[in-house]
């Protein structure tokens, strides 16, 4: 009984949402009846059905048409359509009145089917969120609460095989969760004690206890849906102009009609029908319906198109101004590299142990929390290294640390710390070229002199190369703007492959260095964490926030990427390129045609009928046209 319910209720979800199409296609056999009525001269009852299918067909799209006239108190294409097919009933073409009615309902059914196609991408989204969720308190047995419910700090049981309900972190249990839905990497994560996770995404094979860090209204996964659902409905510029344009080419063709409905009767001779006919033709034809589908269904399609491949487009005018970047500003750490160091070089004094000195070095910089300190320790950690206990340190802010080990004295950092001449002469000279190399280089030093040196670098992600090839490969020059020194930033500049770059810029000279390249290149775009470049993703023409999906990132980018992925801009700018290349073919497509049925008209080489196919027709052609966004190959 309640799969018959649920049955049911499908069916009357997929009745309403085909509603329009439903009704076009009635519409269609009605006028059909009708034809074949009037065929047999049956005039009454074929006019009668001629109205029905005028109901059935129109209603829709008239209603729309009052109610948006009424709203924003301008004239719009609905209204033109609704004088087109009472005056081809007036003066006796009941069947071209229909007709047009017809084919109007169908185009609009399709443009409806598209703006349903895009929604469906954030009802799937939102399907993907959980309702309820297993509470844990105390040593009490969980239970089923609704998501709505959940307070930060609760604990939540997720079992194998169920979505995560909501953001947290895992305070118990080891496992694999993939994070598709969040990411777009198809690729599960092993997630361990203390890591992040996210709701949406699927805990795939151990049972988890997750703690709770955000109210379920406040979450990444939420935050998506509603940075999708307010970016489908943020109108681009022109969209903006084609709905400004519409109300007053509306009015442009209703004075031509007027006009067109007597003077022809008296310049040319026409007689009443003929003049009268032609008015109504060319209130048909000159119709922009085309024109104003030129650009939405294209637009929301590529916003959705984005969204499915982890590129979050907060809307049409960000997603048009990405066509035209001509320079892409990108942040370093993290965005070009990896963000965190790690070692590249290691070199001992020859009369020492290469892995008794690495436990010493490690021991040492286990007691600092210093990003190069922690970066030793996992490379100790890898060469399976255990750290020398019982070591005495001073830390010396800026330049290293003293330690004292087995009575002995030891001072590891900066070259200028341990001696600057002493670190030049070490290994052959080693230091020069490992900082022209952009690395940073930590010595050692004991009573002998310099003992060791450890060279680490923030490497380039590999990714990163191929994003940054495939960027200039679209014409865009990629510009590299970092808080470094020069030697680190041109090492790093030429390993990434980057056409120029800006070395010890601080956040203020970004926002500098932005605004010069919008003088000289146009539109420029930015690639930041969202947090420290802030200033200069509000200053670019695009700002675009990588960081996983981070708060920070959702409220200050135009675009998000939620995996630190370059590559994923290159395809942002495919797309769309592509959305405006369909923009103006449907632009140029729709005028061409509107203006070829119009001279057509005025030379009377067009009838009623043919004028509504080939009206429509363009309109339909345009939609379609425009759909194509949603294809996966860009």
């Amino acid at each position: 009984m309640i799969n018959s319910n649920r049955e049911n209720l499908s069916l009357n979800e997929k009745i309403l949402e085909h509603k329009e199409l439903i009704a076009a296609l009635v519409s269609g056999f009605i006028i059909l009846l009708a034809w074949r009525m009037e065929s047999t001269e049956q005039t009454t009852a074929a006019v009668i059905a001629y109205l029905t299918a005028f109901f059935i067909g129109g209603y829709a799209k008239a209603k729309e048409g009052i109610e948006d006239t009424i709203e924003s108190k301008s004239l719009n294409v609905e209204i033109l359509m609704i004088i087109a097919a009472i005056g081809s009933a007036i003066i006796g073409y009941w069947m071209e009145g229909a007709i047009l009615i017809f084919i109007f309902a169908l185009s609009g059914a399709l443009e409806t089917y598209a703006m349903n196609k895009n929604n469906r991408e954030i009802s799937s989204l939102m399907e993907l969120q959980p309702e309820e969720a297993w509470l844990v308190r105390g040593g009490f047995e969980p239970i089923k609460v609704s998501v709505k419910d959940l307070k930060v700090n609760d604990h939540i049981l997720v079992k194998p095989g169920e979505r995560i309900p909501a953001d947290g972190e895992i305070y118990k249990g080891i496992s694999t969760v993939d994070e598709a839905a969040i990411t777009g990497e198809s690729m599960p994560i092993t997630k361990n004690v203390g890591n992040e996770v996210f709701a949406g995404t699927v805990n795939l094979n151990s049972v988890l206890t997750v703690k709770v860090t955000k109210p379920s209204s406040e979450t990444l996964f939420q935050k998506i849906i509603t940075l999708v659902q307010s970016a489908q409905s943020e109108k681009s510029p022109s969209q903006q102009f084609i709905e400004r344009f519409e109300s007053v080419y509306v009015k442009a063709v209703l004075l031509a009609v007027a006009l067109m409905m007597f003077l022809p009767h008296y310049l040319l001779d026409w007689d009443w029908t003929t003049t009268l006919y032609r008015a109504m033709v060319l209130l048909v034809v000159a119709s922009p319906c085309a024109l104003v589908a030129s650009i939405m269904p294209a637009t929301l399609s590529a916003i959705s198109n984005g969204a499915r491949n982890g590129i979050l487009v907060k809307g049409g005018v960000h997603l048009e101004n990405l066509s035209s970047i001509r320079v892409l500003a990108v942040d370093k750490t993290g965005t070009l590299t990896q963000g965190t160091p790690v070692v590249t070089d290691f070199i001992v004094r020859d009369d020492l142990d290469k892995q008794q000195t690495l436990a010493l070095i490690a021991g040492i910089e286990g007691q600092s929390n210093h990003p190069l300190a922690q970066a030793i320790n996992a490379f100790a950690k890898e060469q399976g290294v255990i750290n020398e206990q019982n070591i005495t340190i001073e830390d010396i802010p800026g330049y290293g640390m003293k330690a004292q080990f087995n009575e002995q004295s030891y001072i590891i950092g900066k070259p200028d710390f341990v001696g600057a001449k002493l670190a030049k002469q070490f290994a052959d000279g080693a230091l020069e070229q490992l900082a022209n190399e952009g690395k940073t280089v930590v010595f050692l030093k004991d009573h002998q002199g310099i003992a060791a040196l450890i060279a680490l670098k923030d490497v380039v992600r590999e990714e990163a190369k191929k994003a940054v090839a495939a960027l200039q490969e679209l014409g865009i020059n990629v510009a590299m703007l970092t808080g470094d020194n020069e030697t680190t930033a041109k090492a790093i500049a030429k390993e990434a492959g980057v056409s120029t770059y800006v070395a010890e810029c601080l956040p203020e000279k970004k926002v500098e260095h932005i605004k010069q390249y919008e003088k000289t290149s146009g539109h420029v775009g930015m690639v930041g964490d969202g947090i420290n470049d802030a200033p200069a993703l509000a200053t670019a023409s695009v700002g675009i926030a990588m960081g996983g999906g981070t708060d920070v990132a959702l409220e200050t980018a135009d675009v998000i990427l939620m995996k630190n992925d370059l590559s994923k801009i290159a395809h942002a700018v495919k797309l769309s390129r592509k959305m405006q290349r369909i923009v103006k073919q449907n632009i140029i497509f729709s005028l061409t045609v509107i203006a070829l049925l119009i001279i057509s008209n005025f030379f009377q080489a067009i009838s009623l009928p043919l004028g509504i196919i080939g009206h429509e027709g363009s309109t339909i052609l345009v939609i379609l046209n425009g759909l194509r966004m949603l294809s996966k190959n860009v």
